[in-house]
């Protein structure tokens, strides 16, 4: 075999053509790396929603929680129902909710696009994974104040503590931001189930019941009650289920990002081939002689490879170390008519993607030259200037 110092010294001669190649690489894996964080950052908002004894009750026939509503009389019986778990206080985890759209302008000119508020009762915020109050205050029932995200106050007007939401005529105060694990929970505005239900002049509306079952037995048993029994007859899902159903949005981005990286991938390939087409050309005497000297041809194709791989893996690592400021800044996208925020994630997984998209790139776009250094007439190799 051909030692790697050899590869590392040629890459090192040709340094202009190595920094080009290395950067345009890094420019591909950076771009594809930022695609995968963003689905991935989008896939985990949805994913650690779902609780897995959490159930979410709608009306029959109802896709989500917006076009759904039950009378609040039925939807209060739910809460009676043996199977439910209870909090810390004895008092049952299951809290009926309202929940409306509303068409609110982003910050900066940003333009408008459909936010949604949230009526709950105190015990909802249980059933969110590990809420928390993190600035501000919670909020108090029937003074008509709200809470929500720092993410969402930095995206939307009036949503900042102190600054008070329109709805319907009726101005809610924002006295507080919350944090759920970085859940789709954090993508809402939380007001008081009776307070969103007069300013919106509903005082009954229902959109769901969210509730926890003790177990996966009682879980499965509330399901099949709140479906068959026709004192209900409401449509009970899982609440892993509801989201996952929602990650289609989520492939869609994520199918966008492929395409994107291909058209991407595309072009850094014919860099690190015409990069490598030009090492051959002007290597052709050292190809011969390594040929003279009794090296393999296997051992050349190898050692091109290598020297292709080695050129895109060095681009690959810096682009993926250009995405790590990016980690954990908040975004959003539309996801079920209204705007859903969360964060880049560049965990490992997505990280070893771009490695191997580097590593990719130099296998596809090294290939051809290796071919054509084996390839060389070692007489006429020797001969060349």
């Amino acid at each position: 075999m051909i030692p790697a110092k050899y590869n590392v010294r040629n890459l090192r001669v040709r340094w202009m053509t190595t920094l080009m190649t290395v950067l345009s690489t890094g420019l591909v894996v950076w771009a594809s790396v930022l695609c995968f964080g963003l689905t991935d950052g989008l896939r985990y908002a949805l994913q650690v929603t779902g609780h897995e004894l959490d159930l979410i009750v709608l009306r029959k026939g109802s896709a989500d929680e917006i076009g759904s509503g039950l009378e609040q009389k039925v939807a209060r019986e739910v809460s009676t129902l043996s199977g439910i778990a209870k909090d810390g206080e004895g008092r049952p985890m299951c809290s009926v909710e309202f929940v409306t759209i509303l068409t609110k302008p982003r910050r900066n000119n940003g333009g408008t696009v459909n936010l949604i508020v949230r009526g709950l009762e105190d015990v909802g915020r249980e059933l969110r994974p590990d809420f928390r109050i993190v600035e501000g205050r919670d909020l108090e029932p029937g003074k008509f104040e709200a809470i929500t995200s720092r993410s969402m106050a930095a995206r939307f007007e009036n949503l900042a503590i102190g600054e008070k939401l329109e709805v319907n005529r009726q101005f809610f105060e924002v006295v507080g931001y919350f944090e759920a694990a970085g859940s789709a929970a954090e993508s809402e505005v939380w007001t008081d189930l009776r307070d969103l239900g007069l300013a919106r002049k509903s005082p009954a509306a229902v959109s769901s019941v969210c509730l926890r079952a003790e177990s996966a037995g009682q879980r499965d048993e509330l399901q099949r009650l709140l479906q068959d029994d026709k004192r209900f007859q409401m449509k009970a899902i899982s609440e892993k289920q509801y989201f996952e159903d929602q990650m289609n949005q989520s492939n869609a981005i994520q199918y966008i990002g492929y395409i994107i990286a291909g058209f991407l991938i595309f072009g850094a390939m014919f860099a690190a081939a015409n990069t490598m087409f030009a090492a051959v050309a002007s290597r052709a005497r050292e190809i011969g002689t390594l040929r003279a000297l009794g090296f393999s041809r296997s051992a050349i194709l190898s050692s091109f490879l290598f020297e292709a791989i080695l050129l895109c893996l060095l681009g690959g690592l810096l682009g993926c170390l250009a995405t790590l400021p990016f980690n954990g800044l908040s975004t959003g996208t539309i996801n079920q008519f209204s705007e859903i925020t969360f964060s880049f994630r560049f965990g490992p997984r997505v990280l070893a993607q771009g490695v191997m998209l580097a590593v990719s790139m130099g296998l596809l776009g090294g290939i051809l030259p290796a071919l054509r250094a084996v390839r060389l007439n070692i007489v006429t190799a020797l001969r060349e200037r």
